[in-house]
């Protein structure tokens, strides 16, 4: 099992994401790190583990209000043997952030039916969300059915379920990873300790972004090494 830790941005700060209600995110409170600033807070998950993945959703770029390109920028220059993946949605360029230790996510929240077609034009180099509320998709239903739009890796975002105690949207990662086994699904919402890390590798999930179960302690580094 991959563990992605995942940094949520809004303002200038790290927050903690709990199902999708942007606007009442709060700068992050976590056992490992006193601060919300993301340069403490990587270098706190590195002290955990050495991570080689990360992933940063620019909320403000997300919903429309500002952007966190020149940060984000300074965190792939300062981590640069870790590779990122961000998702900030679509109105950057794809290849904004110019640094090899990069990859963008495109999120299915962020498209219209006007985008998918677009998908093509970046020949596959980027990691697809597809996001899901409680059970509703978000976004265009052709993205969720057609996988001739979609890269190797696919992230299963239930945005209704992170930085709850519900567990992974079990449901929707069986489907895919059954109906499309050739592509490398990854699971994100949910996640609240080892057992759930460990069912979701026995049903073929091989990496999952976290974020609370790594800051409240749920998850140990003595967890990973084990997983």
């Amino acid at each position: 099992m991959n563990i992605i830790p995942v940094i949520d941005l809004k303002d200038g700060k790290v927050v903690h994401a709990h199902m999708g209600n942007r606007k009442q995110y709060q700068p992050v409170n976590s056992m490992l790190c006193q601060s919300s600033d993301i340069f403490d807070v990587i270098c706190s998950f590195l002290t955990l583990y050495p991570f080689k993945h990360f992933y940063i959703a620019d909320l403000n770029a997300l919903s429309g209000f500002g952007e966190h390109n020149s940060l984000i920028n300074k965190v792939l220059r300062l981590f640069n043997k870790i590779h990122f993946w961000v998702d900030a949605g679509l109105k950057s360029p794809i290849d904004f952030f110019h640094q090899e230790n990069y990859t963008p996510v495109i999120g299915s929240e962020s498209c219209k039916e006007q985008h998918v077609d677009l998908l093509k034009t970046t020949k596959k180099n980027f990691v697809l969300s597809l996001d899901f509320s409680i059970n509703k998709p978000i976004g265009p239903k052709i993205l969720f059915e057609n996988p001739k739009y979609w890269p190797k890796t696919i992230i299963i975002m239930a945005l209704g379920r992170v930085g709850t105690n519900n567990g992974p949207a079990i449901t929707q990662l069986q489907h895919y990873r059954n109906n499309n086994p050739n592509k490398f699904f990854i699971a994100a919402g949910g996640i609240r300790n080892s057992a759930d890390l460990s069912a979701l590798t026995k049903m073929g999930i091989h990496s999952a972004l976290v974020a609370t179960a790594l800051h409240s302690g749920a998850i140990t580094a003595q967890d990973i090494n084990n997983l």
